[in-house]
């Protein structure tokens, strides 16, 4: 083993922050997501609505990427995204994806797991409207997950949209949201000796069976 391998291996850390019981806990997952999300915004902590989504392509092969939470309700967890971008691509073929949120200075993580759905075109439109120009211009601007030959071609391809449509770039038909709607989650927060506190729900019917984990 390599001494930069040693060094990596030889980190610890203590958890001892907080605690996560069943009895504390809300019965609805949603309703301890919310909880927990309301925490980590008080909290300030770096980009509390940054999560990981991992997909499958059609050869098993999974891929994870980070994007950001935009909306969450009864029915699911809402992102926005490039519809022919590679996860979107994967969506298309296997219509179920993982989340993971990770807010290291609270020693939490969430994750969810369910199957993945467009948002509706009314939903993906008045995001979009509410989005900067920047941001919608740049929708139209980056071929998602395609080769390019440099960033020559999305600063060319911004002045052009740009000079298009001025202030007012509609929405891509490749662009909209997508919602995963949860039939498994987990709550982990990290506890003194490694004996951290592990609650899933999964569900069963129309309802959800909170089961505590070994860590």
């Amino acid at each position: 083993m390599s001494s930069l391998s040693s060094s990596i291996a030889d980190l610890r850390k203590s958890y001892e922050r907080a605690e996560l019981s069943e009895s504390a806990s809300n019965a609805d997952p949603l309703q301890q997501f919310d909880q927990w999300l309301q925490e980590a915004l008080r909290a300030q902590v770096p980009e509390p609505n940054a999560m990981t989504v991992a997909t499958v392509s059609g050869d098993m092969r999974p891929s994870t990427r980070i994007v950001l939470i935009k909306g969450y309700d009864e029915r699911g967890i809402v992102w926005y995204t490039n519809y022919e971008s590679r996860k979107g691509q994967q969506l298309a073929g296997n219509p179920f994806a993982a989340l993971q949120f990770h807010w290291v200075e609270l020693e939490r993580v969430v994750r969810i797991e369910g199957r993945v759905e467009k948002v509706s075109v009314e939903e993906s439109d008045a995001y979009f409207a509410s989005r900067p120009l920047d941001s919608r211009i740049g929708a139209w601007s980056s071929p998602q997950s395609q080769v390019i030959s440099g960033r020559s071609v999305l600063v060319t391809n911004a002045a052009k949209y740009g000079a298009q449509f001025l202030l007012n770039p509609p929405r891509p038909p490749h662009w909209g949201g997508f919602r995963l709607v949860p039939d498994r989650w987990e709550f982990w927060q990290g506890r003194k000796s490694r004996l951290h506190d592990r609650l899933s729900y999964r569900l069963d019917g129309q309802n959800w069976v909170r089961e505590r984990l070994a860590p």
